[in-house]
């Protein structure tokens, strides 16, 4: 039998692929994850690729049902209905892959022309000897200026304290990482330059490090925040924070442990030291800057809720307990507002990006999700307690995307079609998950548009306490005899979670006198956004029932604005500039917010406009 050498983007991964064998069997055998409810019978649609080289099998009728004839012409196929008949290339969207192929795809370049705030320079010093006993301090800087004609005039105290013994074992040749005027840190000549930008979010830290010279990604790592014992939510942690200043700082000290063990890990997988990152740019909400920075956080929960500084601000990182290289600072980009943070200015800055700008809703959809409407050079900004039950968090059987978490759900005549994340036995279920779940139950008929569960379905039952949809039974699972369910308490959790986006743009689109039809691009980012599908956030009413080539995933668009604002000084600028230029709305001070709330709740595809809700 024939076979032929598929190469899968953008993961850079290869197989061999049989003529008798689908791009979706091939591609599993490769170890890639591509989503497939109905098991390769062409039927869910959720394998969607695109033939990018080479020729395949023709269409079939399930295909020319799923696409355009246009989009056909452009190579786009279902995975498990197209057999390769040449060697090809074959592009891979991301909500076609499962959550642990995605996550591969988040660590992609950013295109920015490497511009660092610490340079590196070689000195080369001469020897000293009885007749020319200068200090090693001294001579380093009368070097370096006079070889570089430069004007450093300090190095750092960290840094100065190494000093002496690396120059004699290096030969009096170094590299000198210097920051405007100061030498913040040595290495041996020839040696790199690391930096590390992070997004610390409420219930995750993203980690990625960076080789300033190339501008290249080395790295990329994510871990729990460790502050989430003290509350899942923002407010939980500022009311645990103010109560003294103990409790502060020890919030304060988890997550700097949980960076240095973050910078530890990434620089053993670059086969690097940790003393070589002299860079770092970090970004997060209001509250998780303000803790991380030491300032006071009471305020952003009082009305009318006023961050302590909104500009970027530069520190040690050695003061924080950050352990980089001797003088390295820690730059944070600034917040907008009291819960519009540095990480969606980050996300403006990386979605932006000097892009022509079309009337265009930036969401980044979290524990609080922040929401920009852009047109030309005004930007409208709002923020939504949009919670965690996205995230898993006060759902019955909801979980965090791990191995085993249903990710991707449908229902087909009463039969419940499920992939789980590394196709694991179900244990519970994941935020991309629980928004399938919502569409698919009211899509069936099994919820009404207040969110109501009928309870004469044949899959509903009566629980302890609630109404529940049984998702997978007793039967279907091996060694544990429990259901993972939907409850009517779920539904009403994701009901409040959506409205609060939904609200939030709603708001942005009044306060701005545009219909919904005026947007021309979404786009989604997020670690959450990433997975969803945006078809079910649709017919659940979260998102605007725009055409769906409208929307745009962009994963953890804040880490890659933290990477831009790391390798470039420029970017950074730019992030002070647009966070200056910012209309902020304060949603809970929206004339007829309550009545938009209550109509943003229900489900279905319908507008908004002044407290009224009519369907579509």
């Amino acid at each position: 039998m024939e076979t032929y050498k598929i190469k899968f983007e953008p993961l850079g991964l290869s197989g061999r692929c049989r003529a008798d064998e689908s791009l979706l069997a091939c591609a599993h055998s490769a170890g890639i994850g591509i989503i497939s409810l109905c098991g390769g019978k062409g039927n869910c649609q959720s394998c969607r690729i695109q033939l990018v080289e080479g020729t395949a099998s023709p269409p079939t009728a399930s295909e020319l049902k799923a696409y355009s004839r246009q989009e056909i012409k452009e190579g786009w196929r279902l995975a498990c209905q197209t057999y390769p008949t040449s060697d090809g290339k074959v592009g891979l969207p991301p909500t076609s892959l499962t959550t642990t192929q995605r996550v591969q795809t988040e660590g992609k370049e950013v295109g920015v022309a490497p511009e660092p705030v610490v340079l590196a320079y070689q000195v080369k010093l001469a020897t000293p000897s009885l007749t020319d006993a200068q200090a090693d301090a001294d001579r380093l800087l009368q070097a370096l200026n006079r070889q570089h004609r430069l004007s450093c005039d300090s190095i750092d105290i960290g840094a100065l304290s190494q000093l002496s013994p690396q120059l004699r074992s290096w030969g009096w040749q170094l590299r000198a990482s210097v920051r405007e005027k100061e030498v913040i840190a040595f290495g041996p000549w020839p040696s790199r330059q690391l930096g590390l930008a992070v997004d610390l979010g409420t219930s995750k830290i993203s980690g990625y490090l960076v080789d300033l010279d190339s501008g290249r990604t080395l790295a990329v790592k994510g871990v729990s925040n460790p502050q989430i014992s003290y509350g899942e939510d923002i407010i939980s942690r500022i009311a645990y924070a103010t109560q003294s200043a103990a409790k502060a700082t020890q919030l304060q000290r988890l997550v700097v442990r949980a960076l240095n063990k973050l910078a530890g890990d990434l620089c053993a997988e670059a086969k690097a030291k940790v003393g070589d990152i002299v860079d770092a740019v970090l970004v997060g909400n209001t509250a998780m800057h303000h803790l991380l920075a030491g300032l006071p956080v009471k305020q952003l929960a009082l009305a009318p809720f006023v961050p302590a500084i909104s500009q970027a601000i530069d520190i040690k990182a050695s003061r924080l307990g950050l352990k980089f290289a001797p003088g390295a600072y820690l730059h944070l980009l600034p917040n907008i507002a009291a819960f519009v943070g540095a990480d969606h200015t980050a996300v403006l800055l990386a979605t932006l990006n000097g892009a022509n700008r079309e009337t265009t809703l930036a969401i980044d959809i979290g524990t609080n999700t922040e929401v920009s409407l852009i047109d030309k050079d005004k930007i409208t900004t709002t923020s939504c307690a949009s919670g965690p039950a996205f995230e898993g968090w006060h759902i019955k059987d909801g979980m965090r995307a791990a191995s085993g978490a249903i990710e991707r759900l449908r229902i087909v005549d009463n039969k419940v079609e499920y992939q789980t994340i590394d196709n694991a036995p179900a244990i519970g279920i994941c935020g991309s998950g629980i928004l399938d779940a919502m569409a698919q139950l009211y899509l069936a008929g099994v919820l009404g548009e207040g969110g109501q569960m009928n309870e004469k379905h044949r899959r509903v039952r009566r629980g302890d306490k609630y109404l529940e949809f049984v998702l997978v039974g007793e039967k279907e699972r091996k060694d544990v005899h429990r259901a993972i369910v939907i409850t009517q308490q779920d539904v009403r959790e994701i009901q409040l979670a959506k409205a609060a986006i939904r609200t939030g743009i709603q708001a942005l689109l009044e306060a701005n006198a545009y219909e919904e039809e005026k947007i021309k691009k979404v786009i989604i980012a997020g670690a959450f956004g990433t997975y969803i599908d945006v078809a079910s956030a649709i017919a659940i009413g979260m998102l605007p029932a725009l055409p769906l080539e409208r929307f745009q995933q962009v994963g953890n668009a804040a880490g890659t604005g933290a990477r831009l604002a790391l390798i470039s000084r420029t970017k950074r600028a730019a992030a002070q500039k647009i966070v200056s230029g910012i209309n902020y709305i304060e949603l809970a001070s929206v004339p007829g917010f309550n009545k938009t709330f209550m109509q943003a709740s229900y489900l279905g595809r319908f507008r908004l406009k002044e407290g009224k809700r009519k369907g579509i």
